[in-house]
């Protein structure tokens, strides 16, 4: 696949100074809107996640005319929902030396210092809030004996700054946005969309003027303008078929932007989790996520000896290899997701793992149920070990789980400046579905933090300084009707081929040739014969792909032929981005680009930048954002 390379890209929001001060020197220099005006305006939010959710209710607060669209039946069913393990925030409760500039630190240290420094200290800033805000919501945080607020640990640091509510901290947080959210539909501020699919982005003089959606009940293909338009769509895990995301989760309405001339920042930086449930067989379609959580109680261990078939319980200690307690002696388990897994796949690789096809390692209670009993044990992780003995049929309490990495979350995304903003003015992306916080690799409970800080507490902020120039009078009805009439033609196409395969028998197969040469480990040979196979997968799906059905109707086939689509262009965006990448950075291993431990090994020189891809006719094009560090040196990460 060729490419050309464009001229450099900046964030010009970005504010100078002291980084301390940046966001409040930016919250004070963005222009307001005066009520009365913010009634005349109107956004579009789509997306009810954490930052979704959290955005419309908050600029429905503010009085904006807010329209809100999801895909699923309730606001409330968006993936944030299955989070598990906490949200990190700089509170310091535990007096353990955590302060806003150690979460900065560790955020860009474990983001294998690929994220920008003025994004990142703003998330940690405002990390302090979002506790706050939970709480007044009612938010059931657990709590210390004497009512304190209690934290634990993650991977990537050595404080507890994670709040947390059981091993169910999405559901509950959401539930905080989602019932923000319905006061804010009560109160006629916010419209709400359920089972509404955007299909396409309006841009009309430049700006992001509305979406095309369609009715999942009714196959209607509706037509909503506003004066911004926020995606708040998640990550676009799914390319892999197997991963810990729910069904639905899809890259359309992200790509589809990105057609429309928004830039697709580090597409090949992809999170690998190390403990997952293993894969079972050919027949799963999904994959479950075990919260990182575990690692504070739980310990990774293989053992000893290659191809040792006995049960965990019948294996000394002394043939037990703790191995990242060995190789990663100051942070042990609790070292960032990139590390362990690649650690995991090693192991593995020497035919030590354990389980069916030996893709598993142990995460054993035993010594944490010997320290604190298993009634504390339960009151931690209860629903996480009744939810994997439901899962596998083993009961950790009496026998170690067996996890193996898998895919999880994207740190790529749409590219946005200081304000959110993607290269079509406009246009924000929040959350998940944009690429400023993380880097090359998120540290655990980060991503609750960024989805809450973003809908909260920046998007609100900064698209006021966007919205304070409108109304932006009307939408130009040309624009509008090729936006519509792509969207059926696209549509029209699927349904006509009538082939013999399914979508999702195509999905699997580029799932797995995404897993087997874009996944934990590339090489330049994995990546080429990956983009060479593409575009040959691609044309058989357009030649014989079979859509059942009618379009006006409920069609869940082809809601999917037109998400496996988009992730064919995507995957193909993908490699190439991991292709020319010759570096390792956190999630991103080259395995030609690694020192003699094995770990992955940078190249400042020559890849210190944000990879930001721009689609055109003839292909795409390549703008460099350069990364530079003024308050973290880069040097090589030790977790050692």
């Amino acid at each position: 696949m060729k490419y050309t390379e464009g001229p450099e890209i900046r964030d010009a929001k970005a504010p100078e100074g002291p980084i301390e001060g940046r966001w409040e020197k930016r919250k004070f220099s963005a222009r307001l809107v005066n009520p009365a005006n913010k009634r005349k305006l109107h956004v579009i939010v789509v997306g009810t996640g954490l930052a979704g959710g959290s955005a419309a209710a908050t600029l429905g607060e503010l009085g904006y005319n807010v329209t809100s669209f999801c895909y699923q039946d309730s606001p409330r069913r968006a993936h944030s929902i299955a989070a598990q393990g906490g949200i990190n925030a700089a509170k310091n409760y535990r007096g353990d030396g955590d302060s806003v500039y150690r979460l900065f630190y560790d955020t860009v240290k474990g983001g294998d210092f690929r994220a920008r420094e003025s994004n990142v200290y703003r998330l940690a800033e405002v990390s302090v809030n979002i506790i706050d805000q939970a709480v007044a919501q009612g938010v059931p945080f657990a709590r210390e004996y004497g009512g304190l607020l209690d934290t634990r640990s993650f991977g990537g640091a050595q404080v507890s700054r994670t709040f947390y509510a059981r091993g169910q901290t999405g559901q509950q947080l959401l539930l905080g946005a989602y019932q923000a959210l319905e006061r804010q539909i009560a109160a006629g501020t916010v419209t709400m969309h359920t089972r509404h699919e955007m299909l396409d982005l309006i841009v009309s003089d430049g700006r992001a003027r509305g979406v095309i959606v369609r009715d999942m009940v009714t196959g209607e293909i509706e037509r909503h303008f506003a004066d911004a338009v926020v995606l708040a769509t998640g990550g676009y895990g799914n390319v892999f078929f197997l991963s810990t995301n729910a069904k639905g989760c899809n890259t359309t309405a992200i790509w589809r932007a990105h057609e429309r001339g928004a830039y697709f920042a580090n597409p090949c930086y992809t999170q690998i989790h190390p403990t997952c449930i293993p894969v079972s067989g050919e027949y799963q379609s999904k994959l479950t996520l075990m919260s990182e959580s575990l690692r504070n109680d739980g310990r990774v261990w293989v053992p000893l000896k290659k191809n040792d078939t006995r049960a965990p319980g019948d294996i000394p200690e002394e043939e037990r290899d703790y191995y990242l307690e060995r190789i990663y002696p100051a942070f042990g388990n609790l070292v960032p997701r990139d590390i362990a897994s690649r650690a995991a796949k090693n192991v593995c690789d020497e035919g030590r793992g354990v389980g069916p096809g030996g893709l598993g390692v142990y995460l054993d209670f035993r010594d944490a149920i010997n320290r604190l009993g298993r009634d504390a044990v339960e009151k931690k992780y209860g629903n996480l070990f009744e939810m994997y003995e439901r899962i596998t049929g083993e009961n950790p309490y009496d026998v170690p789980m067996r996890i193996y990495p898998a895919v999880h979350y994207t740190m790529g995304g749409l590219w946005v400046d200081y304000d959110l903003q993607s290269t079509i003015p406009g246009l924000f992306v929040i959350g998940e579905a944009n690429f400023s916080d993380h880097g090359a690799n998120r540290l655990g409970a980060s991503a609750l933090m960024q989805g809450l800080a973003d809908g909260y507490f920046v998007l609100p902020t900064t698209i006021g300084d966007y919205l304070a120039d409108g109304p932006f009078g009307d939408v130009d009805e040309e624009a509008v009707a090729e936006a519509e009439i792509k969207v059926r033609t696209k549509i029209e196409r699927l349904m006509s081929v009538n082939g013999t395969r399914t979508p999702d028998s195509f999905h699997r197969e580029l799932g797995k040739l995404m897993w087997d040469y874009c996944g934990m480990e590339r090489t330049e040979e994995s990546l080429r014969k990956a983009l060479e196979r593409i575009p040959e997968l691609r044309e058989e799906f357009w030649q014989n792909v079979k859509v059942s059905g009618t379009a006006e109707e409920l069609n869940q086939v082809l809601e999917k032929a037109g998400r496996v689509a988009d992730f064919f262009d995507l995957a193909e965006l993908m490699c190439l981005d991991a292709l020319i990448r010759t570096e390792s950075c956190g999630g991103h291993f080259r395995a030609e680009s690694q020192d003699a431990d094995g770990e992955a090994l940078r190249d400042d020189e020559n890849f210190a930048h944000v990879s930001a891809w721009e689609r055109t006719p003839d292909g795409p094009v390549l703008h460099k954002e350069p990364l530079e560090y003024e308050y973290v040196k880069m040097t090589q990460r030790s977790y050692k």
